[in-house]
């Protein structure tokens, strides 16, 4: 499966359009990771713990999208947009928003 940010892909041409498909991951972050977060805020740094919830999130929300493409008889999807946002009460939820459009391609 060819995942792009493009609306076409080198070398390829797409053959149908089979629909928009879009992967979502909201992720809840505990009252350690936020106390942690809270410090690092302070004193200045990254905060691995959120960033590994991040990293966890998109990689969800890209197998989402795949496995609809590969449902709606895609090889490919272009024009991903990726989207993050805090959520819920406080921000303590990350959420993660991928779409794109699901497309048959074949070599040019």
């Amino acid at each position: 499966m060819i995942i792009s940010t493009t609306p076409s892909l080198q070398g390829q041409k797409i053959d149908e359009y089979c629909g928009i498909v879009v992967g979502e991951a909201v992720m809840g972050a505990n009252i350690f990771k936020d106390l942690f977060a809270s410090i690092r805020d302070i004193v200045g740094g990254r905060s691995g713990s959120y960033e590994e919830e991040l990293t966890r999130a998109r990689k969800l929300a890209f197998n989402e999208i795949e496995h609809e493409a590969r449902s709606m008889g895609a090889n490919a999807v272009v024009g991903i947009d990726l989207d993050y946002q805090v959520i819920g009460d406080k921000g303590s939820m990350l959420m993660v928003s991928i779409s794109g459009t699901a497309v048959k391609t074949s070599p040019l």
